[in-house]
């Protein structure tokens, strides 16, 4: 948990920084500005370890306020396994998204897809 933590701070510093103040701050953040970041490799590894990290962070603690405030042990596997459940469904559509994420889609409006895909077309 401090490991990760450590290494949470860092990557959402840097999500906020990228998003938030850099370039022309919050009003550029659209589908062109996504889909500019996630054609680089590095960004998709970058949102996907915040995913990651974040979720099972979150899960854990969560994990822990089930085991000392759920007194009831039946009451506590129901809890564990929504749980764990969830945590599973939001990894599995949350990777997904990033590493199937089409920046260029085919019929979208020009002006808003990036710049990079009229040299693709």
């Amino acid at each position: 948990m401090r490991a990760s933590g450590l290494i949470l701070v860092v990557l959402i510093f840097g999500h906020l920084f990228v998003n938030l103040f850099a370039g022309e701050g919050v009003h550029a953040i659209d589908f062109a500005f996504v889909a500019g970041k996630w054609a680089d490799p590095f960004w998709i590894v970058w949102d996907t370890l915040l995913l990651w990290l974040a979720l099972i962070h979150g899960a854990n603690g969560m994990r822990t306020l089930v085991n000392d405030y759920a007194h009831n042990p039946s009451l506590r596997r129901i809890f564990k396994g929504a749980l764990l459940a969830s945590t599973v469904v939001l990894l599995v559509l949350g990777t997904l998204v990033i590493f199937t994420f089409d920046p260029c889609p085919a019929g979208a409006p020009s002006d808003l897809l990036p710049s990079f895909c009229a040299e693709i077309k």
